[in-house]
């Protein structure tokens, strides 16, 4: 049986932590909204990320608020060149420090670190900053929102959404770009398409509708806690929530089962990160 176990685990694809999910983000820039210029060189950054993590680039960033912006960086601390500012960024980014990126050893990067926190304060835990952004939405530039096939039905608001597509959940595209292909090759497309530049327009954060016959709503704070915590939180089930049967769902009535179980909901999650691509989520409930 252990090797069995083993056997599956092993077999399993590698489920990427935030860390490794944010530095990759920090790498190819997806979703970036300010540009950083140092010494002549140009970072693109997420203003949220930097926002939470940094009292400095909070100030900083609030005296810049338009999209794409470029901000002058001015650093105080003697001898810090390119190489050491873009080892700060990413480990604001990831929480660890990279001392191969700016050649040093690991006292030097040690006081080094201790230096540039003296001049830009020294962030909390990672896991605690993503708390914050899940928690609060602050920052926020993206708004999830669900549709059934009853909202084709349903008279148009002003900015021509469905008036029952009401459930709506605030979060940050970096989070979701990073985090999952699914949730980043949607946010692109919007914005190859032009509709970003529509909502920059108005200052209006981007909004990204799923079918709740694919993702019922009642998983949506399920589906947020794994992607900023790394975490599957059954409690977050809303099991209150009114939303349209899911398939699984479909399947307890004719079982003739009068309401899901534990592990019909576990399964339905498990389904719903296979589906966006998210083996944090998925391998959440096989553990």
């Amino acid at each position: 049986m252990k090797e069995l176990v083993y056997a599956a685990s092993v077999a399993r694809p590698h489920a990427n932590s935030f860390k490794e999910d944010l530095s990759a983000l920090y790498d190819s820039k997806y979703c970036t909204d300010v540009d950083l210029v140092y010494q002549g060189v140009v970072f693109p950054v997420h203003r949220a990320i930097l926002s939470v993590r940094c009292p400095r680039f909070r100030e900083l960033l609030a005296r810049y608020p338009d999209y794409g912006t470029q901000v002058p960086i001015h650093i105080h601390t003697p001898g810090i060149d390119v190489n050491m500012f873009s080892a700060l960024l990413r480990y604001l980014y990831t929480g660890d420090f990279n001392a191969d990126e700016c050649k040093l050893d690991h006292d030097g990067s040690v006081e080094l670190i201790m230096r540039l926190g003296d001049e830009f304060g020294h962030p909390q835990p990672l896991e605690h900053d993503l708390r914050t952004l899940l928690d609060t939405g602050i920052h926020s530039d993206a708004v999830i929102t669900f549709c059934s096939d009853s909202d084709a039905h349903e008279p148009l608001t002003p900015e021509g959404y469905a008036k029952g597509t009401k459930h709506e959940l605030r979060c940050h595209k970096a989070i979701l770009a990073a985090r999952s292909p699914f949730f980043r090759n949607l946010v692109l497309r919007r914005a190859r398409s032009g509709e970003e530049l529509t909502e920059r327009a108005l200052h209006s954060p981007t909004r990204i509708v799923l079918d709740e016959s694919v993702i019922p709503r009642r998983y949506a704070r399920v589906l947020l806690h794994a992607l900023y915590t790394d975490s599957v939180d059954l409690g977050c089930i809303v099991r209150s929530s009114v939303s349209v049967c899911s398939l699984s769902e479909v399947q307890a009535m004719v079982a003739g089962k009068g309401h899901m179980t534990l592990v019909d909901e576990a399964m339905e999650i498990y389904q719903i990160g296979q589906f966006l691509d998210l083996p944090i989520l998925s391998q959440g409930m096989l553990s």
